[in-house]
């Protein structure tokens, strides 16, 4: 039994360090671009156009770097999720094996918030200047972007948060009840070989829905919504067992407990 507790703090220091970079990665994503955080080095007349952007070093070299930032997020999260390495990195790890992506995946996401280079004498996309938008595009985008992280957080408590985190997996070993997938039916399996990120309408929102997009952030849009598009492959067997797995959670939810039925 001391080995197997030995697996414990591991497993609890990868979803510390997974939880606190989710953390870091809502101010990211949502705290910084909507409250101003990223200082400006000119007004508006200062901006540049896109086809000089294009040949400005000053832009290119920094949204380079943060495409080598992405694509090093983007490379691990794919790479450690491919059969062949999950089948190496569980002969080694063992029980640990989801513990070690979630960990892995949360150093690279810190790499890409920690070193990111913001490109704010860049032209934008769009940005909210004139009154009233000026005060209430970022006051809508700040109620759209704190209802798509409740989605989010609510969804990963359906999907099973533990076990995505990894902590099940070792909970599962430690009292001996084996694999918690071995418990699930085929049919959730099918769904989760499809559905590897189930929160990815509520991120594009995130990643979108911002009052100035500059050229980093929608470089940050860009690649990750593709990443998100080609991650994903339902069909409607799975979404006929998505609702009715989602049915039935509301069911159980809204059904009065014993207590309350006396």
């Amino acid at each position: 039994m001391a080995p197997a507790l030995l697996l414990v703090p591991a497993a609890l220091a990868s979803f510390i360090l997974a939880f606190g970079t989710g953390v870091e990665f809502v101010r990211f994503t949502s705290l910084r671009p909507l409250l101003g955080g990223i200082p400006e080095s000119g007004g508006p007349d200062a901006r540049q156009g896109w086809l000089a952007a294009l040949q400005d070093r000053s832009i290119l070299v920094p949204l380079a770097w943060d495409l080598g930032l992405l694509l090093l997020f983007v490379g691990q999260h794919s790479l450690m999720a491919a059969e062949r390495v999950k089948a190496w990195t569980s002969r080694y790890f063992g029980v640990l094996q989801r513990s070690l992506y979630v960990a892995c995946t949360a150093l690279a996401l810190q790499l890409v918030m920690r070193y990111w280079e913001p490109v704010p004498q860049g032209p934008v996309l769009w940005e909210a200047q004139a009154e009233p938008w000026a005060t209430w595009v970022p006051l809508l985008c700040f109620v759209l972007h704190v209802i798509s992280w409740l989605l989010i957080f609510s969804i990963l408590l359906v999907f099973d948060y533990a076990e995505l985190m990894g902590l099940k997996q070792v909970y599962y070993h430690v009292l001996g009840l084996g694999e918690p997938l071995a418990l699930k039916s085929p049919r959730a399996l099918r769904l989760f070989s499809h559905l590897r990120h189930p929160v990815c309408v509520e991120l594009l929102t995130v990643l979108w829905v911002v009052p100035t997009l500059g050229m980093d952030r929608l470089l940050l849009a860009l690649l990750l919504t593709l990443y998100l598009g080609l991650a994903h492959g339902l069909d409607q067997q799975d979404l006929r067992y998505l609702r009715a797995q989602l049915q039935r959670k509301l069911h159980l939810l809204s059904r009065p407990q014993d207590g309350e039925a006396e």
